[in-house]
């Protein structure tokens, strides 16, 4: 049997969609609010040290209990930025962990949910920092590099984006992400944007992501719109996959429905479940 293999996400689509955006800031709500009405997610990473309600006269932080109320009903994903926004590679061990875990228990507690992802302050790490994030439970965390493709991330603790709204070829990618792909490469794509809301209101230059998601809208059959953790969690259980030796069948020992291209075909595992191949 050939073994041309490769990773469909949910409804067999071979293509996906997220956005990171970084701090506390009222431009997140313009952000989230143009994301809904596309039906498209994002995953918001907050300081949560210096979350606070009464905010001076002309800052564009928003108060805790709007950032509270902004997420509240879960369908954007809240991540760690250190508890005060620090270049965590400066820090000793010790405080880095302090600045990365007690981030993660602030957002738990306040959102009520499992906070597992992050973005590094200013973009900047080391691999020590990286140790610190695996001691909290960090399990993704997100660079400022970019690569301006679409390749599946291979070292989540480390993650490049495909590039910053700012970056001029943005709608000359967007629109290279969304054309057909060739039969002879099957293989899975993600488009990862990242940025600062506020950086929209500094340029005056909200219609960039405008443009970008209405682009990008209406494609739910071929793009899968998520958050960092939906894409990383789905692809943690395809890796848990179980083929024969000679691929002619697969286990799926997860508890959700997997997806997956071979030799032109895309098939779909229940969960629990045993499929024989052609």
């Amino acid at each position: 049997m050939k073994h041309n293999l490769h990773m469909r996400f949910p409804e067999g689509r071979a293509k996906a969609l997220t956005f990171s955006y970084d701090d506390n800031v009222k431009q997140n709500a313009r952000l989230v609010e143009i994301l809904d009405r596309h039906g498209m997610k994002g995953t918001f990473n907050l300081n949560s040290g210096v979350f606070k309600n009464e905010i001076k006269p002309g800052s564009n932080t928003m108060p805790v209990d709007e950032i509270t109320a902004l997420f509240a009903d879960g369908r954007h994903e809240v991540a760690v930025h250190g508890l005060t926004h620090p270049f965590l590679e400066a820090l000793p061990p010790a405080i880095c962990t302090h600045e990365v875990l007690q981030d993660r228990l602030n957002l738990e507690q306040r959102f009520g949910r499992i906070v597992r992802g992050m973005a590094y302050p200013m973009g900047t790490y080391s691999d020590e920092a990286v140790d610190c994030l695996k001691a909290c439970g960090i399990l993704y965390a997100r660079t400022t590099e970019y690569t301006e493709k679409f390749n599946i991330p291979t070292d989540w603790l480390r993650l490049p984006a495909t590039c910053h709204h700012n970056n001029p070829r943005l709608m000359e990618l967007a629109e290279c992400f969304a054309a057909p792909a060739p039969k002879h490469d099957p293989r899975p794509k993600l488009f990862y944007l990242w940025g600062h809301t506020y950086e929209f209101d500094n340029n005056d230059n909200w219609n960039v992501i405008e443009e970008f998601t209405d682009f990008m809208a209406g494609r739910e059959q071929e793009i899968w719109y998520a958050t960092n953790g939906e894409i990383f969690e789905y692809m943690e259980d395809y890796k848990r996959l179980i083929f024969a030796a000679d691929g002619a069948m697969v286990k799926n020992p997860t508890a959700r429905t997997l997806w997956f291209y071979l030799n032109g075909e895309v098939y779909s595992v229940a969960p629990g479940g045993i499929l024989l191949l052609k």
